[in-house]
C-alpha cells in the first residue's frame, strides 16, 4: 500500500487510488485519510471511491453507507451522479429500500435534487428486483414531480410490461415511441425480443426481430443472439441456423464469443456435435478466444456422443491456450470416462483435480459411480471414504449413488445397513430416490417380502414414495404372478392422491397377459380408456400380443377402440400391429393366415415398409412350410429399400434347400448377396 504524503490534498489522494486496482487497499487508503491532519475529502474523491466499492463485493456496503454518512456530516455538497452511485451500489444488491432511502434525502445528504436519471435508476431497480406493483405506482410519482420520462424511462416501461406478460402493452409502447419522435434504440427493441423468447413467443420475437430492419435499426449482436439461443433451446435448429446465417453475412456486426458459445451449446442440445465441431475450429481461425464455457459445451457433447477422444483433444487444446480448467470441465470429462469405461484414465483425472484442488461434492459423486456402474465396488468405497476425510459432505445424491451401487451389485444388506442407521438420517439427506434404489436392489434379488416391508417403513422416515417406487414394486409383483397384491398397490396409489401413468397400467397389463389373466387385462384397459387415458403404442402392443397368444386372433386384428383412441399415432400402432398378429397367427398354425393378414393390411392403407414386420411374416411362414409366400414376403421388403435381418433369409434358403428347389435358392441367394448382406455359414 502506498505511503501517505505529509502534505495530502484531495487531488494526491485522488491519484494514489486511482492507482490503487485491490478495493481493500483503496477503502484502507481513504480511512487513513479520513485520520489525517488538516485534511477534507472533497466530492470527486468521495465519487471515486464510492464508484470503487459499488462495483465490487456486496460485502463494502456496509462502508458505502458509512461513507454517506460522512458525506452528510461534512456538509459537502455532491451532484446527482455521486447520489446515483449509490443508488446503483444499492440497487445491484437488491437493498431497494436503501436506494429508496437515499432519493427521498438527496437533498439533505448531498445537497442536490433528483432529476430523471435519478428516477429511471430506482424505477429500474424495482424492476429488476420483481417488485413491480411498486415499479407502476413510482412511475405516476414522475408526473406529480414534473419529471418527464426520456428515452431510458420507456426502455426501463418495456422491460416492466415484458415482466409482467403485458406484450401487447410493450409493442404499444415502441409505436408510442415513434409517434412522438422519442426514437427507440436497439436496447428498446433488444428488450422486448428478450421478453418474448423468455416466454416462448420466438414467432413475435422474430416479427420485433424484423421490424428493426424495416425501421433502418439494425440490431446488435447481442439481439442476434437472444434469438439463436432461443431457438436452439426450443429444438428448432433451422430457424437457430438462419438467423446464424443473417449475423455472419451481416455487415453492420459480426459474432463475438458469446454468439459462438450459443451456437456451439445449441448444436450439442440438437445432438449436432460434429457441426459444433466445425464452429469450434471456425472460431479459432476468427481469432475468437474460447471461454470455459466453450470448452465445457463441446468436451460435454461430445462425452455424450461416446467420442471420448475429441472431448480430451479440447481438453488438451484448451490447457496449451493458457485457460485453466475449472472444476465444471474436470467433471465432465471425468464422466465421459467413466461412461466408455476408461478407468485408468478416470484416476490419472482425478489425481490431476486432486494437485488443481478442484474436486466437489459432484466429483466424487461422478467417480463413484462410474466405479459401481464398472463394478469395481471396493474402489468405489475407497472414493467414498476419501471422501469423509477430506471433510467434503455427501448430499442426498452421494447416499443414492452408495445404495444403488451397492444394490446393483448386490451387498443389499450393506444398503440397508446404511438407511437403517436412524441417528444419521438428517445428514443422510434421505429421499426417495435412495429408497427406490434399495426397494428395486431387493426385487432384482427376487426379495419382494422384503421390498414389501421397507416400502411401509418408507413414510415413518418422513420419506414419501413415488409414482417410480410404486412401478418398481408393481412390475415386482407382477413378476412374481401376485396380481392381486399389484392391484391393491395401484389402489393404494389412488387413495393416497398419486396418479398411475401409463408406466403403471402398462406394467399390471403385461403381467396380467403373460400369465393368460386375458379377461381381466382388457378390463383394465376399459377402465383406462373410460378414464381420460389414451393408451400409448407399447400398451396396444401388450395387449394386441396378449390377445394372440390367448388365440383370439379376431380382437386383436380389431382393437377398434384402441385405435381411434390413439389419434396420430393409429400408423404406428398398425404398423406394429402388423408385426405382432403376423407372428401371433402362425403360432396356431393358420398357414394363410399371416399372408391374409398382410393383404388386409395393405387395404387398409398401412404401409408395410417396416422391416420388423417382414422379419416377422417371414419367420412365421418358413416355420409353416410355405416358402413361397416367405420369398414373396422377401422380394418385398428388398422393394422398399428395407434390409431384413439374416436370420430370416438363412432359413428361407434352408427351407428351399431341403425341398430341393435348388434354382430358387440360388435365386435368393443372389439377391441376399447384392444387397451386401452376410449370409450365416
Amino acid at each position: 500500500m502506498a505511503m501517505l504524503p505529509k502534505k495530502l490534498s484531495p487531488k494526491s489522494l485522488l491519484k494514489l487510488l486511482k492507482s490503487e486496482k485491490n478495493p481493500n487497499t483503496a477503502l484502507s487508503l481513504f480511512d487513513i485519510a479520513s485520520q489525517h491532519p488538516n485534511y477534507t475529502h472533497d466530492a470527486i474523491t468521495f465519487h471515486h471511491i464510492l464508484r470503487k466499492l459499488g462495483s465490487s463485493d456486496p460485502k463494502f456496503i456496509p462502508h458505502i453507507t458509512r461513507i454517506v454518512d460522512m458525506i452528510q456530516t461534512q456538509k459537502c455538497l455532491c451532484s446527482e451522479d455521486v447520489a446515483l452511485t449509490v443508488i446503483k451500489g444499492y440497487a445491484k444488491n437488491l437493498m431497494v429500500d436503501n436506494a429508496m432511502e437515499i432519493f427521498q434525502n438527496m437533498k439533505e445528504i448531498f445537497g442536490c435534487v433528483p432529476r430523471v436519471r435519478s428516477f429511471n435508476t430506482l424505477l429500474n431497480a424495482f424492476v429488476v428486483s420483481g417488485q413491480l406493483s411498486r415499479a407502476e405506482l413510482f412511475f405516476k410519482y414522475f408526473g406529480t414531480m414534473g419529471v418527464c420520462p426520456n428515452l431510458e424511462t420507456y426502455n426501463v416501461l418495456i422491460k416492466l410490461n415484458c415482466k409482467m406478460k403485458r406484450f401487447d402493452k410493450a409493442k404499444e409502447l415502441l409505436g408510442w415511441m415513434w409517434e412522438i419522435d422519442l426514437k427507440p434504440d436497439v436496447y428498446s427493441y433488444g428488450t422486448l425480443i428478450n421478453g418474448f423468447v423468455k416466454n416462448g413467443r420466438l414467432g413475435d420475437a422474430l416479427k420485433v426481430f424484423d421490424e428493426m430492419f424495416e425501421r433502418r435499426l439494425y440490431p446488435d449482436v447481442t439481439c442476434y443472439n437472444i434469438l439463436i439461443d432461443g431457438f436452439l433451446k426450443n429444438g428448432d435448429y433451422d430457424s437457430g441456423k438462419k438467423i446464424w446465417e443473417r449475423l455472419v453475412k451481416g455487415s453492420s456486426v459480426y459474432p463475438n464469443v458469446v454468439s459462438y458459445n450459443v451456437m456451439i451449446n445449441g448444436l450439442c442440445r440438437c445432438g449436432k456435435f460434429n457441426e459444433g465441431l466445425e464452429l469450434w475450429d471456425r472460431m479459432k481461425r476468427n481469432a475468437q478466444k474460447m471461454d470455459l464455457f466453450t470448452c465445457s459445451t463441446l468436451i460435454h457433447g461430445l462425452c455424450e456422443l461416446g467420442n471420448v477422444n475429441g472431448a480430451e483433444r479440447i481438453f488438451k487444446e484448451m490447457i496449451e491456450t493458457g485457460l485453466s480448467p475449472d472444476v465444471v470441465v474436470y467433471g465432465v470429462l471425468l464422466n465421459g470416462y467413466c461412461k466408455v469405461g476408461e478407468i485408468n484414465k478416470c484416476f490419472e483425472l482425478w489425481e490431476l483435480m486432486g494437485k488443481e484442488d478442484c474436486r466437489n461434492v459432484t466429483s466424487y459423486n461422478i467417480l463413484m459411480r462410474g466405479l459401481f456402474e464398472n463394478g469395481m465396488v471396493d474402489e468405489a468405497i475407497s472414493i467414498w471414504k476419501l471422501m469423509n476425510e477430506n471433510g467434503v459432505v455427501a448430499d442426498s445424491t452421494s447416499y443414492g449413488i452408495l445404495i444403488h451401487g451397492w444394490c446393483k451389485n448386490g451387498y443389499l444388506n450393506k444398503a440397508l445397513k446404511v438407511l437403517q442407521a436412524e441417528n444419521k438420517m438428517d445428514a443422510y439427506a434421505y429421499s426417495s430416490h435412495v429408497c427406490n434404489a434399495l426397494i428395486n436392489g431387493f426385487i432384482k434379488a427376487s426379495k419382494i417380502e422384503d421390498a414389501l416391508r421397507f416400502f411401509g417403513e418408507m413414510s415413518s422416515r418422513n420419506c414419501l414414495p413415488t409414482v417410480v417406487t410404486y412401478n418398481v414394486l408393481i412390475d415386482g409383483l407382477c413378476k412374481g404372478e401376485r396380481f392381486g397384491d399389484a392391484y391393491n398397490l395401484v389402489e393404494d396409489m389412488l387413495q393416497k392422491g398419486w396418479t398411475p401413468d401409463m408406466i403403471t397400467y402398462s406394467l399390471l397389463m403385461d403381467g396380467l397377459c403373460q400369465s393368460k389373466k386375458i379377461d381381466l387385462a382388457l378390463k383394465l384397459l376399459s377402465q383406462i380408456v373410460s378414464k381420460g387415458f389414451k393408451p400409448d403404442v407399447t400398451m396396444v402392443n401388450i395387449i394386441i400380443h396378449g390377445l394372440c397368444s390367448a388365440g383370439d386372433l379376431e380382437n386383436a386384428s380389431n382393437l377398434g377402440l384402441c385405435r381411434e383412441s390413439l389419434g396420430s399415432s393409429t400408423y404406428q400402432v398398425k404398423v406394429d400391429m402388423s408385426s405382432v398378429l403376423a407372428d401371433g397367427s402362425c403360432c396356431f398354425e393358420k398357414k394363410n393366415c399371416a399372408s391374409t393378414r398382410h393383404l388386409e393390411l395393405e387395404e387398409e392403407n398401412v404401409e408395410m415398409n417396416n422391416a420388423t414386420t417382414s422379419n416377422y411374416l417371414m419367420q412365421s411362414l418358413y416355420r409353416l412350410h410355405n416358402e413361397n409366400n416367405s420369398v414373396e414376403i422377401y422380394n418385398q421388403t428388398l422393394s422398399f429399400s428395407l434390409i431384413p435381418s439374416f436370420v430370416s433369409p438363412n432359413r428361407t434358403i434352408t427351407k428351399l434347400t431341403s425341398n430341393l428347389r435348388l434354382s430358387d435358392s440360388t435365386i435368393f441367394l443372389y439377391k441376399y448377396v447384392n444387397n451386401k448382406i452376410v449370409i450365416n455359414s
